[in-house]
């Protein structure tokens, strides 16, 4: 059942039927013992069951009554025992049962009990006499004794339950699967999943893969995403086809919205309880109780629950608390917009619900606009329009496509335009129920992302909002534990554009028509309205920001700024402010200033609660006077500030984290105040090609991570005591002139990434065996380059030696020195194989040997790796992969040596592009194309490869520069697969 209110009885499937069941049975045989077992089951679920002693009114002709009801009946269930076929009424009810079968929609089920499904096919064993003495009864009427016989062996012949063969003459199972096939013959366990389904059929496939059937274990998967997404579209989907496989089901619709009711999950604890044991007659009047039961009654059965739209940890503790509420091979699914939700449930999948592809987003929205998979001719620009509003979310394009269905092309202009500036109001009213309940400080952090912060790093973002006494570390994970926000593989802060636009009309709405009165202002148009207007209160304003295109500078007064005495947040890209400073708001938390026109800051600038400043692309020439005081300033990013000569004094700057100076090519020295910069965790001085040396009071910074000083040509040694840093993991000193290496870098204990690209041979004998050297006081062999023993080296997990001119001959590479290397650089340099110790590296992930000219085979790569890039080795000849490979990417173009790739697994999850690779054998060739014909499992592939024929079963061919065909429409279970041949 998936309605939240508890069924008084079964619906009956059509008003034609007065009953469900109709039993035929020998009464002697079995009415007292199996019969009435079974007529019990039967009822106990709701199914309305004919008995011949239980339904047949008095006085009435018994053979007309018979008739009628097995003519009523959707279903016969004829139990064949011993004694069956002595009786002619029984066999008279067969005939008519065999007859309704034939004319009418009306099924027979036989069940053989304690009788051979031969015999009674055959009427052999006990039907032998029974005929022999229907033959001598009735010899004035042989056809009736024959027509009975055909009866047995049609009604043989049809599906239906054996005793012996199905539950080894145990009567409560087999009652119980013949209750259970029966119920679900009448009521299927389907469920309304949506009008146009599109898209669904992969997701579906990716979300049983999660829920691995086949495995006897009891496994939970959480649906997780924002609203509308089709999180109960695809659990629907899903339900529907798996239910069959379990002892029984439920799906509880609308989790959040019954609980909120005074008894409501008290109410889904009986619902649960009687979709799968059909038994409304539970004693518990509580939740406690509730939870007691469907714990001991569903502990030893096998079930399906999906629990829709849940909300709170009350909820999943009464219905499912637990893996071990429910018996081997269970299978729980929720959806909920709580990613972690489910964490008390102990281990447990997720399944994220992405938002749809453009192609499918474009024929769901088609279906609704149209009636339709594609666009009309003349929408086609403006259907895509709408589509790329909603991003790819289901119940957007649906709502959209809906409206806009029958309107002409100016109803739909005027759509488009209107949905630029005001969001959907129904879509916004159902995405509000994703933040709804948020506290007000995770509202304003929620609120200042939708604004100012969506594409930024979330480490960055959380600083500021940490200036701003908003808790972003636990607020941005409720955020994205909703599916609000989403941080990237790169660490940027995603959010959907329709939750973007939410955030800001709830500023909007704040005040509609005095804009100075809203908390944000983001939107150019409005800021000038605010800045230019003497009259407009502007004291609410707490963020703001200009970003003008860059062929534009603005003019603006400080003036303008003079009313906004709670401005937090403010960015001014590429805008010429002038006036008195002192103007501006005490209040400020981030200032993003690019390209500033400023030679230094005006000293009554009151900064001094400021925790980032950002003045990239910026005039400085100096800074800021050494007066200046930050006392809350944790980022400081000057990045190609070209002018700037000299760093600013960093003495009180007493909690600085970030300092970012890179592309500062006039930058010769770094200030010695940096040694007062306690908690400077990144220095990022790379591209400052005329940097000469840094101050040897560096190496006082106890609490430095990273240290980039890629491309500063000019540098040419590092300070003695660099390994007094003792929290520095990361060093990237690619590209500069440096010459020796302090010994004391043997003392580091946590490296995490090493970047030496670019670093050629400096000076007569081998530079990194020079570097070896220096790692260890221990007298090494100084042409193996870094060995297992070398300190602090286990950790690393990056490192990158591209064009450092490694060879077998020159500079040999071990490479088991690096146990947790999952990221390796070895791109341009001279090997003809691959280093030492590579097939150990048993965490690495991702491989570059682009441009190694001299690499002729590649083998004993260990399994693990993902990713494999080798782009223009034009020695290359040969590529080996184990049996058990995970690789999921692999680039070679223009390795126009390689003839054969070994264990390439093709039926994976896979991309490969082989551009290039003009001298691939035929065999190679023809094995790719097989096996992305043959196989038909699900995956995400793309494989590019040359190839001089198009194969003869291309559909489509055409000499020219273009092609054009028409691509079918898929039904539910197809897959996608194109094949393009130029």
């Amino acid at each position: 059942m998936v309605t939240p209110t508890l069924p008084s009885s079964l619906e009956h499937g059509s008003n034609q039927w007065n009953y469900d069941i109709f039993l035929s049975f020998r009464g002697e045989d079995t009415r007292k013992n199996f019969i009435d077992h079974l007529y019990s089951a039967l009822v106990r679920v709701g199914i309305h069951t004919f008995r011949d002693d239980d339904a047949l009114r008095r006085g009435k002709n018994i053979s007309t009554e018979l008739l009628n009801a097995i003519r009523g009946s959707r279903i016969s269930i004829v139990v064949f025992s011993q004694g069956y076929a002595s009786s002619k009424w029984c066999l008279d009810e067969l005939v008519e049962i065999v007859h309704c079968k034939n004319t009418k929609s009306h099924t027979l089920f036989p069940v053989f009990y304690h009788v051979s499904p031969s015999d009674v096919r055959n009427q052999t064993g006990t039907f032998t006499e029974s005929f022999a003495r229907h033959a001598e009864r009735f010899q004035e009427d042989l056809m009736r004794v024959k027509r009975w016989r055909a009866a047995l062996t049609e009604a043989a012949n049809c599906s239906g339950w054996d005793l012996e063969s199905v539950s080894n003459g145990f009567e409560a199972k087999f009652i119980e699967k013949i209750t259970r096939e029966i119920l679900h013959q009448l009521h299927p366990n389907r469920l309304n999943v949506a009008k146009h389904p599109v898209g669904i059929d992969f997701r579906i496939m990716e979300m049983k893969a999660l829920l691995n059937l086949e495995t006897n274990d009891v496994r939970i998967v959480s649906v997780h995403g924002m609203s509308g997404i089709g999180k109960t579209v695809i659990a629907k989907a899903v339900y529907n086809q798996i239910s069959d496989g379990f002892e029984g089901s439920s799906f509880l619709l609308n989790i959040k919205e019954t609980s909120r009711q005074s008894d409501g999950l008290f109410k889904l604890q009986k619902i649960l309880l009687f979709d799968i044991l059909k038994n409304r007659d539970f004693p518990f009047e509580n939740v406690d109780s509730g939870i007691y039961l469907i714990k001991k009654l569903l502990a030893r059965k096998k079930v399906l629950v999906v629990l829709d739209d849940v909300d709170h940890v009350d909820q999943l503790s009464a219905l499912a608390g637990n893996s071990d509420w429910f018996g081997a091979g269970s299978r729980i699914i929720a959806t909920t917009k709580d990613e972690h939700l489910l964490k008390q449930l102990g281990n447990y999948k997720k399944y994220k619900v992405e938002e749809l592809a453009c192609t499918d987003s474009l024929e769901l929205f088609s279906w609704h606009a149209f009636k339709m998979p594609h666009p009309m001719e003349d929408y086609q620009e403006l259907s895509i329009s709408v589509v790329k509003y909603t991003g790819g979310h289901p119940l957007a394009l649906e709502v959209l496509g809906s409206f806009l269905l029958g309107r002409s092309i100016t109803e739909w202009k005027s759509t488009v335009e209107k949905l630029q500036k005001m969001p959907d109001h129904h879509i916004q009213k159902i995405l509000r129920v994703s933040f709804d309940s948020l506290d007000e400080t995770t509202m304003d952090i929620f609120l200042d992302i939708a604004c100012f912060f969506i594409g930024m790093d979330a480490k960055y973002v959380a600083k500021i909002l940490d200036g701003c006494g908003f808790f972003p570390d636990i607020g941005i994970s409720n955020l994205a534990r909703r599916s609000v926000v989403t941080i990237d593989c790169h660490n940027k802060l995603r959010m959907h554009d329709l939750i973007r636009d939410i955030g800001r009309e709830i500023v909007r709405e704040s005040s509609c028509k005095d804009l100075g009165r809203r908390s944000r202002l983001w939107f150019h148009e409005d800021v000038f309205n605010v800045l230019n207007s003497e009259h407009m209160e502007s004291h609410v304003v707490e963020g703001l920001m200009l970003n003008p295109p860059a062929p534009k500078e603005i003019h603006l007064k400080t003036d303008a700024f003079a009313k906004m005495k709670n401005l937090r947040l403010l960015q001014i890209n590429n805008v010429n402010l002038t006036g008195r400073f002192e103007l501006l708001s005490k209040e400020l938390r981030w200032l993003c200033w690019h390209k500033c026109p400023l030679k230094i800051l005006p000293p009554k600038f009151h900064l001094e609660n400021l925790v980032v400043l950002d003045l990239q692309h910026s005039n400085f020439i100096e800074v800021w006077k050494e007066n200046m005081i930050f006392n809350k300033l944790k980022v400081l990013n000057l990045s190609y500030s070209k002018n700037l000569c000299k760093s600013p004094c960093f003495s009180q700057v007493p909690h600085l984290q970030m300092l970012i100076l890179e592309g500062c090519i006039s930058l010769v020295e770094l200030h010695d105040s940096v040694r007062y910069l306690e908690g400077l965790v990144l220095l990022n001085l790379k591209g400052c090609k005329n940097l000469r040396n840094l101050p040897k009071s560096i190496s006082k910074l106890e609490s430095l991570e990273t240290l980039n000083l890629s491309g500063c040509l000019e540098l040419e040694k590092l300070p003695e005591n660099l390994g007094d840093m003792l929290a520095l993991k990361e060093l990237f000193i690619g590209g500069t002139a440096i010459k020796q290496l302090p010994s004391s870098l043997s003392f580091l204990m946590n490296w995490k990434g090493l970047s030496l690209s670019e670093c050629k041979e400096q000076f007569s004998g081998s530079w990194l065996s020079r570097f070896s050297s220096l790692l260890s006081p221990r007298n090494w062999n100084p042409r193996t380059l870094l060995q297992a023993s070398v300190p602090g080296f286990d950790t690393l997990g990056k490192l990158v030696l591209r064009d450092c001119n490694l060879s077998e001959d020159k500079i040999p590479l071990d490479l088991g020195g690096f146990p947790s290397l999952q990221r390796l650089d070895l791109s341009e340099n001279n090997f003809r194989i691959l280093p030492d110790g590579i097939s150990g590296l048993s965490k690495l992930q991702n491989l570059y040997l682009d441009q190694c000219k001299s690499l002729y085979s590649i083998s004993g790569l260990p399994a693990n790796i993902e990713t494999l890039t080798a782009f223009c080795c034009s020695s290359l000849e040969t590529l080996s992969f184990s049996s058990s490979s995970e690789l999921a990417a692999l680039y070679l173009g223009d390795c126009s040596n390689l003839v054969d790739i070994q264990g390439l697994n093709l039926e994976s999850n896979i991309q490969v592009d082989l551009v290039g690779c003009n001298n691939l054998s035929y065999d190679f060739s023809k094995s790719v194309l097989q096996s992305t014909r043959t196989n038909y499992t699900p995956c995400y592939r793309m494989i590019i490869f040359p190839t001089s024929d198009i194969p003869n079963w291309f559909s489509n061919q055409e000499m020219g520069p273009s092609i054009s065909f028409h691509v079918p429409s898929l039904s539910e279970g197809d897959f996608r697969i194109l094949y393009i041949c130029a």
